[in-house]
């Protein structure tokens, strides 16, 4: 009997342990909230505790689209995604010159981006595993066309907010000691600490804040959208959009965003633009003004004044209940109705250098 005692012990033990070793990886997950929200208080856009949008931003259960059995799509394959992993082209370190370019970008996937201005090489939004706090859950349809391990050199890494498809626990352990700086909204620098990145490696900004260094100025500007890694931590760090700004040349990244009157700012305040990179995927009826439909990225498009658009915030994740290419081939269709955009879609992982590498929609070729 203490035998068959002993074997029952042992089998009970094992879940618990595998349960505490999850609760252990999720929490690692969660990062951290800032020990001081009250330093925040004196801006006008946190209140209560919490950083908020300046335009309102509601949620409507009743009227998501696509149905709510389709939520089950983060645990399991699901209509939405490609029939084939999508073309891209591999990179590694040798893919990148020692000298980065006057003005270059590549598109890893979803928001991840490497961008190189003026000689200076810039990490934005890198995910390379899934978008969760546990494993299989919210999966990539395919691989990123870079390892995390083959990043080449580069002197900044620009978070744009904490949600898990714009900031991994995995990579921000993996460049830690990185020779670079990192940049972040307000309140996200505390994730950063919690994972081990030195603080004078950390510089946090507000709307309208700016960074600048070795002739590159990186502004923070406003977004409409929200924060949190848990449900207890929601909105209690910023959210931000970027404008780089060099000698010769200026870049906009959108980052997650419903339409709103900042856009018009921004281009009156920082306009044109070289290059934009814009979300174009994740828009659901059910949350209407944290994500842009495709008729409102043409709207933003002209609001901030931009010379070319880069698409991203898709092709790599199933975030709202709408099949995988259904934004771009909308955007496509606008854009060819306005006559006036210039739409560059390269491949995962291709050098795009505006007005010199060609492109296509390679997407309408696929099975």
């Amino acid at each position: 009997m203490k035998k068959r005692a002993k074997v029952i012990a042992a089998i009970t033990a094992i879940p618990l342990a595998v349960a505490s070793v999850l609760a252990g990886c999720v929490l690692r997950e969660f990062g951290q909230t800032p020990d001081d929200l009250s330093r925040y208080e004196y801006l006008p856009y946190f209140a209560d505790g919490k950083f908020h949008s300046l335009e309102d931003t509601p949620f409507y259960r009743d009227r998501v689209s696509g149905g709510s059995a389709s939520w089950w799509r983060f645990l399991l394959s699901n209509t939405h995604a490609p029939n084939t992993h999508l073309p891209m082209q591999r990179l590694n370190r040798d893919s990148f010159a020692e000298k980065p370019e006057e003005l270059a970008a590549y598109w890893l996937g979803h928001s991840s981006l490497i961008i190189e201005l003026e000689g200076k090489r810039l990490l934005v939004d890198p995910i390379f595993g899934n978008a969760a706090p546990v494993p299989f859950v919210v999966r990539r349809y395919g691989p990123s066309p870079l390892d995390r391990e083959e990043l080449p050199p580069f002197a900044y890494v620009l978070i744009t907010h904490d949600h898990y498809d714009h900031l991994e626990y995995s990579t921000i352990r993996y460049l830690r000691d990185r020779d670079a700086v990192f940049i972040v909204p307000l309140g996200v620098g505390a994730h950063l600490l919690r994972w081990g990145v030195p603080p004078e490696k950390i510089r946090e900004l507000g709307w309208g804040d700016e960074f600048s260094e070795d002739g590159i100025s990186i502004i923070a500007e406003r977004g409409r959208h929200f924060s949190g890694r848990s449900l207890s931590t929601r909105n209690s760090s910023l959210w931000v959009s970027y404008v780089l700004k060099g000698q010769n040349h200026r870049v906009f990244i959108g980052g997650d965003t419903g339409y709103g009157g900042h856009f018009l700012d921004i281009g009156t305040k920082h306009g044109s633009f070289d290059l934009v990179f814009m979300e174009i995927d994740g828009w659901n009826s059910g949350w209407p003004n944290t994500h842009l439909f495709p008729a409102e990225v043409i709207r933003a498009y002209h609001d901030v004044r931009a010379k070319a658009l880069v698409p991203v915030h898709w092709g790599v994740f199933d975030l709202a209940l709408h099949p995988w290419d259904e934004s771009i081939r909308a955007l496509c269709a606008l854009a060819d109705e306005d006559g006036s955009i210039i739409l560059l879609t390269p491949l995962m992982g291709q050098k795009l250098v505006p007005g010199v590498t060609p492109v296509s929609r390679w997407w309408e070729s696929l099975p």
